[in-house]
């Protein structure tokens, strides 16, 4: 699980470590953005809550991470990015993989300042075209982040599951020190 505040560099990071490891990613973000590109009824669902900055409802989303893991691509891991964004998600996840006879293996927590967050959201505006990209629903974004995800660290803390890795730098910087912390994690190259 990747973890960290709206512009954290959770996303970039992602592909990248996933495309070194030859694990999926799983961006919900993307998949929901997809959903309401596509016409989908789940997106229809979501557009509205997309849009506004707020969390599609915890039973929607485990639903979808528990259908997406299922795909041949995870079968050798997977990176959950923008997943869970709640307590009760992480404790459904939790529950979820245990069913499964799995669990997480990193949870991931990008600790980047506040300053350098708003300042790489504003850089993102009109250079992605996401509807949630405006000021106001940035401000949201991070509003609901520090009420509703920012309790996840206490949570995998707790577990004494959480690393984590400054993301106060460049990419390939913060590539780097993502590398060290998570040394265990091997390539995959029984499915790719």
């Amino acid at each position: 699980v990747f973890l960290g505040a709206p512009g954290a560099g959770k996303g970039t990071q992602a592909q990248i470590f996933a495309q070194d490891k030859k694990v999926a990613h799983i961006s919900t973000g993307a998949m929901l953005r997809d959903a309401v590109a596509q016409g989908t009824e789940l997106g229809q669902k979501v557009k509205p809550i997309i849009e506004s900055g707020g969390l599609v409802p915890d039973d929607l989303m485990v639903a979808l991470i528990e259908d997406r893991i299922k795909h041949d691509d995870c079968k050798c891991g997977y990176i959950l990015d923008g997943f869970p964004r709640t307590v009760p998600q992480a404790e459904a996840l939790d529950k979820m993989l245990s069913a499964h006879g799995e669990k997480l293996t990193h949870i991931v927590l990008f600790e980047v300042s506040e300053e350098a967050v708003l300042a790489r959201l504003a850089g993102r505006r009109g250079s992605e075209s996401r509807a949630d990209d405006n000021a106001e629903v940035q401000m949201e974004r991070i509003r609901v982040y520090r009420e509703k995800t920012a309790p996840l660290i206490d949570y995998y803390e707790k577990q004494g599951a959480l690393i984590k890795v400054s993301g106060d730098a460049a990419i390939e910087e913060v590539q780097s020190r993502l590398v060290k912390a998570v040394s265990g994690v091997k390539s995959c190259c029984c499915c790719h």
